[in-house]
Formats: C-alpha cells, sequence, structure tokens
C-alpha cells in the first residue's frame, strides 16, 4: 500500500515563492474551502503533474509556471511504500524530475522518460487514467469511467486487477510470432525451389532411363523411420488422452468446495458481529456503576455476572472463528491445487494437439516420400553424377520438410499462448471472475446513497441499469446529481478491488466539489456516512458549503488569496 504523507508546491499556477505544504496524512476527513479562484483545487493539479507530468485539469504546461515569478516552478511529493520512504520533485524552469529512494537519489543517468515509466510501473504501478479513477473524482475537467471508451475502460480495469502483464507478454507472444512466420517463409521459399529442382532431376533421370535404388532405400529408411515416430506420437497422444481423462477426474469436487467456501464466509461473518456484540455489552458492565438511563445503582454482583456471561460468549465465538478461518484456509488452499490442476490441464491439451500435428505432418512427408519412391522405381538405368544429385536434393528436401513442421509446431504452439493471453483469453476469465464482486459492490455504494437501481457492467464494461419496475435506463439518462451517485459508487467499488489486488492501493481521496452542484443535501448526508466507515483512509473534500460541512470534518483548511499569491489562512 501507498501512504501518501506530503505535498508541497511553490510558484505553481497562483502559489508564489513562499509556496504550500499539505500533509497528506494527518487526519481521515479533512475540508478544503475558499472562494472562488483562491487556489483550492491547485493540490490536484500538483499531484497529478509532480506524479505524472500532467496536471488534473486541462491546463497547458507553460500556464502553470507562476505568471508573476515566472519559473522557479516546483512540486515536492512524499510517500512511502512497507519500509521505503520516496520522495518525487519534478520542477519547470529549470526544468527538473528526481526520484530519491531512502534519501538517494534513484536513476540519475536515465532518460527522463525511462524515469516516469519507471515511476509509474515499479514503483506507484498504476498510470494517470488509473489514478484519476481511484485516487480523485472531480467536478470539472474530470473524465468520468462511464463516459470513458470502451478500450480505455479496459485499460482502467486491466490496471485495478493487476493483469496488464498479460498483455505485455502477448506483445512479446506476437513479435516472435512475426519472427518465425518470417524464417517459415524463407523456409517455405527454399523447399519450393528444392521441390523444382528436384523435379528436374527426377524428369531427366525418367528420360535416361536410370534408377535410382539407393534413393529409394533410402525413402523405404525414411518411411519406416518416419512410421516409428508416427506410432511412438500415437503412444504419446494415447498417453495424454488418459491423463487428461486421470486428471479430470481429481477436480470433481471443484463446485462444492467453492459453495463450502461461500458458506463458511457466511458462518465468519455471523461469529464476527457476535463477539463485536458481547464485547459490547461486556464494554458496558465494566465502565458503568449505575444504569445511565434510570441512574440506579447496578448490583456488582450482576455485573461479575454479565461481564463472565460475556466473556465465555467472546471465547465461544472466537474459538468457532479460528474453526472457520482454518476451515476456509483449508478450502482456499484445495481451490488453488484445481487452479493448478487446470493449468496442467491447458499444458496436456496444448502437448495432445502439437503431437497429433507431428503425427499428421509425418504422414504427409510418408506420403510425398511414396510418391518419389514409385517414380523413382520407373527409372532402369544409372545416371552416376545425377543419382548424387538427386540424393543431396531429396536430403535437402527432407530436412527442409522437418524444419518446417518444426517451425509450423512452434508457431502452433505461439498461436495457443497468445490465444490464452489475448484479451478474450486469460485476461477476460479473470475479469468475469471478478465482475460479479464489482457489481455487487457498485449497487452496495448505490443503495448506501439512497439510489436503488440494479446497475450492472457487462465483460465489456457497458452498463445495464434496471429500476425496481424492470424500466432499462442507460448512464446519459440520469440527471447530474444520479450520475455523481453513480460515479461515487464506481469510485469506492475500483478502491475496493484494488485493496483486494493490492493494485492500486493507497491513502488518499480527493473529491473536488462534488457537493457543490451535483449532489443535493441528502446525497451529500448519504455520502458522508460511506466517509465515516472507511479505515486507513485520509479523504480531503472541495467544497464551498463551509456552513453545512465545517462540523462534519476531522481538519479544515481554507485557501485564500493575498496580493495574487495563494497561502494557507491561519
Amino acid at each position: 500500500m501507498i501512504v501518501f504523507e506530503k505535498i508541497r508546491w511553490k510558484n505553481f499556477l497562483s502559489t508564489g515563492q513562499q509556496g504550500i505544504e499539505v500533509n497528506l496524512n494527518k487526519d481521515p476527513t479533512t475540508l478544503i474551502i475558499g472562494h472562488n479562484g483562491a487556489g483550492k483545487s491547485t493540490i490536484l493539479d500538483a499531484l497529478c503533474f509532480g506524479l505524472f507530468n500532467k496536471p488534473f485539469r486541462e491546463i497547458k504546461k507553460e500556464q502553470l509556471i507562476n505568471s508573476i515569478n515566472l519559473g522557479g516552478t516546483e512540486i515536492s511529493i512524499e510517500f512511502s511504500i512497507a519500509q521505503n520512504k520516496y520522495k518525487v520533485i519534478r520542477g519547470i524552469k529549470p526544468n527538473i524530475f528526481q526520484i530519491y529512494l531512502n534519501g538517494e537519489m534513484i536513476n540519475q543517468e536515465a532518460t527522463i522518460a525511462d524515469q516516469q515509466k519507471h515511476l509509474e510501473n515499479n514503483i506507484l504501478k498504476f498510470n494517470y487514467r488509473s489514478f484519476t479513477q481511484v485516487v480523485i473524482l472531480g467536478a470539472s475537467t474530470f473524465v468520468p469511467f462511464m463516459e470513458l471508451k470502451a478500450p480505455h475502460r479496459r485499460e482502467v480495469v486491466e490496471d485495478i486487477l493487476d493483469i496488464k502483464i498479460f498483455s505485455v507478454m502477448n506483445m512479446l507472444v506476437k513479435m516472435q510470432i512475426k519472427e518465425v512466420t518470417e524464417q517459415l517463409r524463407d523456409i517455405d521459399r527454399d523447399i519450393e525451389i528444392t521441390k523444382s529442382k528436384i523435379e528436374t532431376q527426377q524428369q531427366y533421370l525418367q528420360d535416361t532411363g536410370k534408377q535410382n535404388t539407393k534413393v529409394i532405400d533410402d525413402y523405404k529408411d525414411k518411411i519406416k523411420e518416419n512410421k516409428t515416430a508416427i506410432d511412438k506420437y500415437t503412444t504419446h497422444i494415447e498417453g495424454i488422452n488418459k491423463k487428461i481423462a486421470d486428471v479430470k477426474s481429481t477436480i470433481l469436487d471443484e463446485d462444492k468446495v467453492r459453495e463450502q467456501v461461500k458458506k463458511l464466509n457466511s458462518f465468519e461473518t455471523q461469529f464476527e458481529s457476535k463477539v463485536k456484540e458481547c464485547t459490547k455489552h461486556k464494554k458496558f458492565y465494566e465502565i458503568n456503576d449505575n444504569c445511565p438511563t434510570c441512574k440506579q445503582s447496578i448490583d456488582p454482583q450482576f455485573k461479575s455476572e454479565k461481564i463472565a456471561d460475556n466473556n465465555k460468549e467472546i471465547i465461544k465465538f472466537n474459538q468457532a472463528l479460528e474453526d472457520v478461518a482454518k476451515e476456509i484456509t483449508s478450502k482456499q488452499n484445495r481451490l488453488q491445487k484445481i487452479a493448478g490442476v487446470h493449468e496442467e490441464l491447458k499444458i496436456l491439451e496444448i502437448d495432445g494437439v502439437k503431437f497429433d500435428q507431428s503425427k499428421n505432418e509425418l504422414n504427409n512427408i510418408n506420403t510425398k516420400l511414396a510418391h518419389n519412391i514409385e517414380q523413382l522405381s520407373q527409372q532402369s538405368e544409372d545416371t552416376g553424377i545425377a543419382k548424387g544429385k538427386l540424393e543431396e536434393l531429396e536430403k535437402l528436401l527432407v530436412d527442409s520438410e522437418i524444419t518446417q513442421l518444426k517451425k509450423k509446431e512452434e508457431i502452433d504452439y505461439l498461436q495457443a499462448a497468445r490465444v490464452m493471453l489475448a484479451d478474450t483469453g486469460i485476461k477476460t476469465k479473470v475479469i468475469k471472475q471478478y465482475l460479479p464482486i464489482m457489481n455487487q459492490l457498485i449497487n452496495k455504494y448505490l443503495a448506501s446513497m439512497d439510489f436503488f437501481v440494479n446497475f450492472k457492467l457487462d465483460d465489456e464494461f457497458k452498463e445495464i441499469i434496471r429500476s425496481r419496475f424492470r424500466d432499462d435506463f442507460s448512464y446519459t439518462s440520469f440527471s447530474e446529481g444520479e450520475k455523481m451517485r453513480i460515479n461515487l459508487a464506481l469510485l469506492f467499488t475500483w478502491r475496493a478491488i484494488a485493496k483486494m489486488k493490492n493494485s492500486i492501493s493507497c491513502n488518499l481521496l480527493l473529491l473536488d466539489e462534488i457537493f457543490d452542484s451535483s449532489l443535493d443535501g441528502q446525497g451529500t448526508d448519504d455520502f458522508l456516512k460511506i466517509l465515516n466507515t472507511l479505515e486507513g483512509e485520509n479523504v480531503f473534500i472541495i467544497s464551498h458549503k463551509t456552513d453545512i460541512m465545517a462540523d462534519k470534518f476531522k481538519q479544515q483548511i481554507k485557501f485564500e488569496k493575498e496580493k495574487n499569491f495563494t497561502r494557507i489562512a491561519e
């Protein structure tokens, strides 16, 4: 998990040389206020520009420089990942881009492009588009998930599920296929040339009536050798088919195990609730000598009995939780073994196809060799040099066809791998596994904001929205307030999924003026309830609703203008 700790900027937009520093890990909720134009949203642009060299709003790079000081623009962002402390510094006039790890600058000799790639791929492990879908929600230039094009929606989800590595692997396999295909094309050309030469030589031998018995014998030996190989391939195929059947028989309990895990998770939730309830009752008797309602004293013996009873219940339910946890772990271990069996089956099936193709290719070669033998058998005279030349050409052809066969097998194997790595392969299977969870979370958050619709994303990330009365809707058919509820539900869903996968997990959440235009009073209250349930989060909300929002936040930061420079009011 990434813990953003501090951000500082100077000579950036309306901020001058004095600079502004904000602690990003101080309070769980922070309200940022100020008049229009005071520079409240500058923190979003500073954060995005510092990390990705691109501001949150559509502002040209040269416009980011403070128009009075005309240089010395600098953003510094500090964050930690596990035990490592990072600091990113980015500046304009002069241009600066530095990354520090535990106080030491890294990649000093790398280009800016390589440094940026290293920051996104190896440190942050997310890009600008994913960051603005999971960490920031704005009301101005932000493009919500539902307004992204289908490929961009897929990119966001792949980043969140941490499966983009398959796209990289697919690209590498594609390049390898191209290389091997070019090699095969050269081999095919050489085979055609060799065949043409063989035909010419055979015609000469036929014309002269010479019979090349040695070549015939060699062909017969080759046919015999190929038949031996064909028999081996047949045995391998039979063995693979038997092994596939045997392996499949070991995972007949998959559906049963998954159902057991589901039930155990339900029991675990129930036991945790009981522990919390008993702990609450116990604490009441521990801290209260008098009834808070009637003010009468509570009998010490009664208190002692109640505390003891609750302790027993807590021990009982904790033991139950421990037993359930052990059983869940056991079932999950079984599911992992089952997943491994599925991978084994894929490998076996690919091997089966490969052996079958090899067998067919050898049969084809034997057919050709038999045809050549038939032609050569018609010859009656030895042509000496012509005979030797034909032998060389035939051997060259066989070697080339064997090489051709190997290249075709290699391409088939790579094509099979590419199918698995394509968007419709492994990635789609992973996405389909998480889609029900995503849809469940989206509807959960929508319900928390009193927006009762059945919202579903399909495997192409198109929305299917139905009301209680089964009326069909699209995202664009809703009001701005309803769209904002959907955007918020998606934001919290992506954050929850990212934490599950540990792909884009961080403490920071920034919301820019979402309460000021799109959400009404009830929507604001419902959303604040969701915020209060978050743990380990640092939420920053930019708003003009100071009068109704101030008392609902742990911290308040006010931005103001003084002599045309933005500062934080004391």
